[in-house]
């Protein structure tokens, strides 16, 4: 089977790319379209590094096929900010110093943006609950659950 030409709406910006169908999302993400804030960690689903939304759901980029994605809307990392202002995620995970190395970041500000549009007032045990899909080695998630609680008491300010 040969290269298949595809549709994708990232970050707003529509595309047209044409794919392998064995392509990863994950990989076209970042090596098709150059947006390499969605990191590839484990490409077995478990360490979360390379979550997106998917149609506004959080899912992992090394599970599905960049053919699968055909028509749909994607928001990575790179989509959070806005006319340059952070998203509170982003905005909590500076202020509260979220993060060690960073790798892990950009799939725990997607799956915790995700979470939030569900659970506005969500709980320390919801929180550890919801980012239980994202692997963390360096921080002890003490400070990820801090910076997810400020985004979500931001959100709440903003509606």
């Amino acid at each position: 089977m040969g290269s298949q030409k595809i549709s994708l709406k990232v970050n707003g910006v529509d595309h047209e790319v044409v794919v392998e169908p064995r392509l990863l999302l994950v990989h076209c993400l970042r090596e098709v379209l150059r947006l390499t804030g969605t990191h590839i960690g484990c490409e077995t689903s478990h360490c979360g590094a390379c979550t997106v939304h998917l149609d506004g759901k959080a899912i992992k980029s090394c599970s599905l096929f960049a053919i699968q994605a055909d028509g749909r809307e994607i928001t990575t990392v790179e989509g959070l900010e806005q006319d340059g202002t952070l998203h509170p995620i982003q905005e909590g995970f500076w202020q509260e110093h979220g993060l060690q190395c960073g790798f892990c970041t950009p799939g725990m500000m997607m799956t915790a943006t995700a979470f939030l549009k569900d659970r506005p007032q969500p709980t320390e045990d919801e929180i550890r609950v919801a980012i239980s899909g994202n692997l963390c080695r360096c921080t002890g998630y003490m400070n990820i659950v801090k910076s997810i609680q400020y985004a979500a008491a931001k959100l709440r300010q903003g509606e």
